[in-house]
């Protein structure tokens, strides 16, 4: 139980900067929750908001008749409408996820980790759902499911090399954020994210990598070998495959976004040397960005 509870309050130091964050739902009648932490609107909660004046149609039984005998208008008694957003997280746990190039940069798992549980965090604060899509679990509020995903998010990673996004427990009209290098078989990403948008499903793209993944800073003779060991090159002149291989990120970099644009997400590059709050404050700006 140690580690997700320290996994927990590193994600807590990151949230801390922030406001509680809200996160809007497109579709209110997809995500009604009756609970503790309704944006005040009509509904079926059991807080009283508001009176209003009667009109045509209304039934007697919501007639307010101790309010109403103050007046020559009939009053009904309104209760406040618990509406929430159902955030849905991929962490990508593919053994690529575990490099590292310095001691000094977190693994691509570990930053991707804390970031989706410090998000957790700041919508949980806020009263909304948050869960996993690959979690037969239906998304939850509350303390204890932000100690549920970190007991779930450190769980055994793939044998793979590299992950394509789960999407079994997604919900419809929810908000989804993948976390990956995107670095594997771009199949798998399109299929998860049309079938996302099939869903009404919104969403980001959240591309964590390595900076040596982003600078090639190799030369001379140099042997590169995949995290999972299943993959192995040797060669004198790494120097040379510099252009080819920034070439290449930069073209499924556009594709990325060329399939964001296509579904109506969001995508991000974020650099593990790069601070966990700056990348925090992309994705709360984000979620606001997708709620307009």
């Amino acid at each position: 139980m140690r580690a997700p509870r320290a996994l927990r309050r590193t994600a807590a130091e990151i949230a801390a900067p922030f406001p509680p964050l809200l996160a809007d739902a497109e579709r209110l009648a997809a995500t009604v929750l009756l609970g503790e932490h309704g944006r005040r609107r009509a509904g079926l909660g059991d807080e009283f908001w508001q009176y209003r004046p009667a009109v045509e149609g209304d039934e007697a039984r919501l007639v307010d008749w101790r309010r109403s005998a103050k007046s020559d208008v009939h009053f009904i008694r309104q209760r406040e409408w618990q509406a929430a957003q159902s955030v849905m997280f991929w962490i990508d746990n593919a053994r690529a996820m575990d490099f590292t190039s310095a001691e000094a940069f977190p693994r691509k798992i570990s930053r991707a980790r804390t970031l989706a549980l410090a998000l957790s965090i700041l919508l949980v604060r806020a009263g909304e759902r948050v869960g996993l899509t690959t979690s037969d679990h239906p998304p939850r509020s509350g303390e204890a499911q932000l100690l549920r995903l970190a007991e779930e998010l450190l769980g055994e990673g793939e044998g793979r090399e590299y992950g394509a996004p789960e999407t079994r427990g997604m919900r419809p009209h929810s908000t989804a954020i993948f976390f990956s290098d995107f670095l594997g078989p771009f199949g798998g990403i399109e299929e998860a994210v049309a079938r996302a948008a099939d869903r009404d499903v919104r969403g980001v793209l959240f591309q964590v990598l390595d900076p040596q993944e982003e600078s090639f800073p190799f030369d001379g003779r140099t042997i590169f070998e995949s995290v999972g060991g299943t993959m192995r090159h040797e060669t004198r002149r790494a120097g040379d495959l510099r252009a080819r291989y920034l070439e290449r990120l930069a073209a499924r970099r556009d594709a990325l976004s060329a399939l964001c644009r296509a579904t109506g997400w969001q995508m991000h590059v974020h650099h593990t040397d790069q601070p966990g709050q700056a990348a925090l404050l992309w994705l709360h700006e984000a979620l606001q960005r997708g709620r307009r």
